[in-house]
């Protein structure tokens, strides 16, 4: 019988770095809009929610016909909202899809699902895509992540990793070894998924507020698969420029 996985964009009103960021107008609409109806066209999706805390969220996801999962203002992380949001949905598979990347691509998301339908050992699964830009190793906001020969990965930072001591000009590190970034998109089997929301905050997730890495220290594995795909995050308001420049040259359209 063919596993089932659901999509679920976790989005929150009240966020320190850029309030409102769900709502940011790219193009005539919504950032959570553009993620959702990209995120319709993913095959392996069944069901498509965004879950929130906010009505103001519930509201431009109504007007534009999505589906909304109301969740706790308590929620201590997305992924804590994302599991809230599908407790008492039958499924397989929950995929975790980042409500800030306006651009991403469906088959994308279909990899993520991929990893864990195509691994009965996996649990957790998420995407990497190599680093060519320099300046993308010193940006904090790009998620830089260490993987294993078996395809599993050994840590995720905001600060470059590895570090290579003998080379300390990031052109040069760039040119002379290979760098993977983290695409912040996880695919949990579902009981795995309740079970790493009952674990406490660790040292390291606090740390480098990456939330993956409560998985990692509490001793679970996360598949990666590598995505050639090129998306934008939208963390500050110089990203939402260039989402909204991107927009209005029609090559991202759903």
């Amino acid at each position: 019988m063919p596993l089932t996985a659901i999509g679920v964009i976790p989005a929150r009103y009240a966020s320190s770095r850029f309030p409102g960021k769900p709502l940011a107008m790219i193009a005539g609409k919504p950032m959570i809009q553009w993620v959702y109806e990209r995120a319709l066209r993913a095959a392996h999706i069944s069901k498509l929610f965004v879950a929130t805390d906010d009505e103001r969220i519930q509201q431009a996801v109504h007007a534009f016909g999505g589906l909304v999962i109301m969740t706790s203002p308590e929620c201590r992380s997305g992924t804590d909202r994302v599991y809230e949001a599908v407790r008492d949905i039958e499924c397989d598979i929950v995929v975790n899809i980042q409500g800030d990347e306006p651009f991403i691509y469906p088959k994308m998301i279909d990899l993520a699902a991929e990893i864990l339908i195509q691994d009965p050992d996996a649990r957790m699964g998420t995407l990497i895509k190599r680093i060519f830009r320099a300046e993308d190793l010193s940006n904090a906001n790009v998620t830089k992540v260490v993987v294993n020969q078996q395809g599993h990965a050994l840590y995720f930072s905001r600060l470059p990793v590895p570090f290579y001591r003998d080379e300390t000009d990031p052109a040069e590190q760039i040119k002379n070894r290979c760098y993977y970034k983290h695409v912040g998109i996880y695919s949990y089997r579902k009981n795995f998924l309740k079970q790493m929301v009952q674990w406490p905050q660790t040292l390291l997730e606090s740390a480098e507020k990456l939330e993956q890495l409560r998985a990692l220290d509490h001793g679970a594995r996360i598949k990666v698969a590598e995505t050639d795909s090129e998306t934008l995050g939208v963390d500050t308001m110089e990203d939402l420029e260039r989402a909204r420049q991107l927009a209005a040259s029609g090559l991202f359209n759903p």
